[in-house]
């Protein structure tokens, strides 16, 4: 009894689809995922412009394009969120 009551908490806190709206609080950690990507991703490639060994130039470049791929993709995430936002109220007066 006690194990499917967990079940059913696991189970209501799961999320089948993302809400249409990003709390303040959503928004603020996506803000901060952002700006520590971008810094990630500048620190790689000044350390990358500073290394002497080709390996490890090549694995700082390998690092911030990664942290760069990371953040271009949550920039596009929230880019089609927003454009579906925009299309939404559009779609329900045609």
């Amino acid at each position: 009894m006690q194990q499917q009551n967990m079940n059913m908490q696991n189970q209501q806190g799961t999320m089948q689809q993302p809400p249409g709206v990003i709390s303040t609080k959503d928004s603020l950690y996506l803000k901060d995922m952002m700006s520590w990507n971008l810094l990630a991703a500048k620190k790689a490639h000044f350390f990358a412009g500073h290394c002497q060994d080709p390996e490890l130039k090549a694995e700082a470049e390998k690092c911030g394009q990664m942290h760069q791929r990371h953040y271009q993709q949550i920039l596009a995430h929230l880019g089609g969120h927003i454009n579906q936002q925009q299309q939404s109220p559009q779609n329900n007066l045609q």
